[in-house]
């Protein structure tokens, strides 16, 4: 599939609940509403939409939420998206996750062919991961990590820059991470949604964030890419790859390959737009075969670059849907 710039598109992100045991402050509010059941796309539904995508050559699918273990039936969906790599017809099947619920889940993940997962993980110390996420316990996604690590599925730690929040708590998370094994990256605020918080305190740039490393190491770019936007430097003499997400201060939209499939089956061509197709709708009215034709739609939709720059500096209405919609 290519967009109306070129652009191949290969790489789908569904969001399977909105829901999510934690509420950390960047994504939610604290007394969320979450959508009724009746409107969330079933289990069928994530799966034939998912299968028409790679019918047209979406060859990397990305499960996120909310969190998307708290969904009752994701040990079904997960196997059964699970064969398509078995067959060849996906290259990979991922996952986004607060890893509280690893342990629970990390063999099932392992065996149905989920290789890597990425992990949210935003500070190590316990009192401020409580006050980050509104009371979750950084022990349970430790351990969760663990389990993950232990049946052979690589780890990405995914963290969020705060200013004034996390900025010390990056070497020891670089220290972590290096000692365990892990990728990491470091990913910057995006204005999604009312979380309660004035989001241009609290948003620092990754160039900012990570400057402390160079005083203890070395960074040097390299070429690694994944499927996704980071950019990677390596952290000597660590032997640490780093990534860098960022949306606001270094633009990677040229290179964009994703559509984002929300929990209530709408695509969105770009995370900072509001357009988009319905093909919840369409699925349930007319069928699996609308999703043909919707998807030619979406892709003539999909803008040049996000907005995300013109929201956080008033320029711009902050889109109103939250992250755990979209998906993460």
């Amino acid at each position: 599939m290519l967009d109306g710039f070129g652009r191949k598109i290969d790489y789908l992100r569904i969001s399977v609940t909105d829901r999510c045991n934690f509420r950390c402050q960047y994504c939610m509010s604290e007394k969320m509403t979450f959508m009724p059941k009746n409107e969330l796309l079933t289990l069928e539904e994530i799966c034939l939409i998912a299968e028409r995508f790679i019918s047209h050559g979406v060859k990397k699918i990305r499960l996120t939420g909310g969190e998307p273990l708290v969904r009752r039936d994701m040990q079904d969906v997960i196997k059964r998206l699970g064969r398509k790599v078995e067959t060849g017809e996906l290259d990979e099947l991922t996952l986004t996750t607060n890893g509280s619920l690893l342990t629970e889940y990390a063999e099932h993940l392992a065996v149905n062919n989920v290789r890597r997962i990425n992990v949210s993980l935003d500070i190590l110390d316990p009192d401020k991961f409580a006050e980050i996420t509104r009371g979750a316990k950084v022990a349970e996604v430790l351990a969760g990590i663990k389990a993950a690590k232990h049946a052979g599925i690589r780890v990405k730690i995914n963290m969020v820059a705060l200013r004034d929040f996390n900025q010390d708590a990056l070497i020891p998370m670089v220290e972590y991470c290096a000692e365990e094994g892990h990728d990491l990256t470091v990913i910057e605020t995006m204005p999604m949604g009312d979380v309660g918080a004035d989001r241009k305190l609290e948003h620092i740039s990754a160039q900012e964030f990570i400057a402390p490393l160079s005083n203890h190491y070395s960074l040097s770019p390299i070429e690694h890419r994944s499927a996704g936007p980071a950019r990677y430097m390596a952290v000597e003499p660590l032997g640490l790859r780093l990534g860098l997400i960022t949306p606001l201060s270094h633009n990677f939209c040229d290179d964009c390959n994703r559509l984002r499939l929300t929990t209530d089956g709408k695509i969105f061509m770009c995370l900072g737009h509001n357009a988009h197709v319905d093909l919840r709708a369409a699925v349930r009215n007319e069928g699996v075969g609308a999703v043909d034709q919707l998807l030619s739609k979406a892709l003539k939709l999909k803008p040049l670059r996000h907005e995300f720059n013109d929201q956080l500096y008033g320029s711009a209405e902050i889109l109103e849907r939250h992250m755990n919609v979209t998906g993460g």
